[in-house]
């Protein structure tokens, strides 16, 4: 920072400080954008202070009230509660874009009464061309040459009909910042000419009402991604600007986190079904092993630690330990975390939480019984540890939600099968058919009488010996524990189910 911008420079800290987080609301939250809500909301969470969430909407062809409301519905899924802003209020609304249009108006107008900013009527072809006569670069942009236009040049170029944008006077001295990622950053004076705020049309542009926004809200730490880096030293222009006519009273510190990548190395695009916060919600990770996954693109608590809940992170996040290279988006990782995270919920919770995806999948009704609830919870610990995704339960456990007879059976799973099959579900069938006390069935005597008849009496190994048991009552090569899903049909289903894969192997 030079000497004199570092004087006016927030110093804000602890309960003092405020960060923001304001989406444009255009298409379905990418994951880069809640890393950036995250990191913001956790600063503030760390630091005591104030979270606010803002829309910038003003692009009215690119905006859409269904996206605004995909953002609200992302947040509230993921718990990351804000503040002060849009649908909470405070003492700054409103705090959309589009319903502060006054208020840009009249800062606009004190700029331009201070002098800091001035009419141009330059297009981008007499640029262009200016820059060609001059034997500069064609593409080298506006060189700053309508800063002294007389009132008779001003008069004569409305006169023939030309409607002038307002630009910016940039300050001819360097500008530097103190990155709170990547340390200090200085743009040369005369690295980047005055810019427009405001187009012929009387409309602010982003480049203006951002800025304004955040000085009139008093964002003391401005959290945002690397691709709003080169913007940084035309907004701490404006700063200045907007400090002298009395809209700021500082220049918020700077933070640019790193980009997230995709395959190849390349910034995760928007066409990427991983970018998109929804298709991981509906494939079934938590709200907590999402945000842990998105806290480590770029963060780390601790060098040989991955797995944490947001407490934990809040007491230890500092933007200043952000590291400034790229991070990759791997969803291997993100799917195992999220497992992980899974592990960490008690049984109840767990088991409550496969109810929406088993109903989404058909499994269960949007009614469901008390008599499947009981059975859910009681089948949940059975999968907790084998799971890693939400999205996993109908697979894993929709065969005990049908009857025998409606149950299907992979081809592939039968195709799998070895050995003399039909033999072993024939004498599965002798040795649970004899289990016919009141309470002989337990998933103890079941091992017990499957272990007799497979394994002593027929001398199979396990895997040979239950793999058609668990093809029979699952319908698939891969389910819950074989003898506990066995007690959790029932003898009844259980038995049908084993006749009719006997009678279909028959046929």
């Amino acid at each position: 920072m030079t000497a004199s911008s570092s004087s006016l420079v927030t110093t804000a800290t602890g309960s003092d400080v405020r960060v923001r987080f304001c989406p444009s609301p255009t298409g379905t939250p990418h994951v880069g954008l809640i890393r950036t809500a995250l990191f913001n909301w956790a600063y503030a969470k760390h630091t005591g202070g104030t979270f606010v969430f803002r829309i910038e909407d003003t692009d009215a062809e690119r905006d859409s009230e269904e996206s605004y409301q995909q953002i609200i519905d992302g947040l509230g899924w993921l718990g990351l509660g804000w503040d002060e802003g849009v649908n909470v209020g405070g003492p700054h609304e409103p705090y959309r874009q589009s319903q502060r249009t006054d208020i840009y108006l009249d800062v606009i107008q004190k700029l331009r009464d201070a002098g800091h900013l001035y009419e141009s009527f330059a297009t981008g072809e007499e640029i262009e061309a200016r820059n060609i006569a001059a034997g500069r670069d064609p593409k080298m942009g506006y060189d700053n040459y309508e800063r002294d236009l007389t009132a008779d040049e001003i008069t004569r170029l409305k006169a023939e009909g030309r409607e002038p944008a307002l630009r910016l006077r940039v300050p001819d001295t360097d500008l530097s910042f103190d990155d709170l990622v990547r340390g200090e950053i200085t743009f040369k004076a005369g690295s980047f000419p005055d810019f427009v705020l405001v187009r012929p049309n009387g409309k602010p542009l982003y480049t203006l009402v951002n800025p304004v926004d955040d000085a009139l809200m008093g964002i003391t730490h401005v959290l945002r991604g690397e691709d709003l880096l080169s913007s940084t030293p035309r907004q701490i222009a404006l700063y200045h600007a907007l400090i002298d006519v009395g809209v700021a009273e500082f220049i918020p510190r700077f933070g640019h986190l790193p980009y997230v990548m995709g395959e190849g190395n390349k910034k995760l695009s928007k066409r990427d079904p991983e970018s998109n916060l929804f298709h991981h919600r509906d494939r079934g990770f938590l709200p907590e092993g999402l945000l842990n996954y998105l806290s480590l693109l770029g963060w780390s608590i601790a060098a040989d630690r991955d797995v944490f809940t947001m407490n934990e992170m809040i007491v230890a996040f500092d933007v200043e330990d952000v590291n400034p290279n790229p991070a990759r988006f791997d969803l291997t990782k993100a799917e195992a975390i999220n497992g992980e995270h899974m592990r960490l919920l008690g049984a109840d919770d767990f088991a409550s939480r496969l109810v929406a995806p088993l109903q989404l999948a058909g499994v269960l009704p949007l009614e469901t019984t008390d008599a499947q609830l009981e059975l859910l919870g009681r089948a949940a610990p059975l999968v907790q540890e084998r799971m890693q995704l939400l999205g996993e339960a109908p697979e894993m456990l929709g065969f005990l939600f049908v009857d025998a007879a409606d149950l299907e059976v992979e081809d592939t799973a039968v195709g799998s099968l070895k050995g003399d099959v039909s033999g072993v579900l024939d004498a599965s069938i002798t040795a649970l058919d004899a289990l016919d006390a009141p309470d002989a069935w337990t998933t103890e005597q079941i091992e017990a009488a499957l272990r007799g008849a497979l394994i002593d009496g027929l001398g199979l190994k396990p895997r040979v010996a239950f793999g058609p048991i668990r093809v029979a009552v699952s319908g698939r090569k891969i389910s819950p524990p074989l003898f506990e899903s066995l007690e959790l049909l029932g003898r009844e289903q259980s038995l049908a189910r084993i006749r009719s894969l006997a009678s279909r192997l028959a046929a």
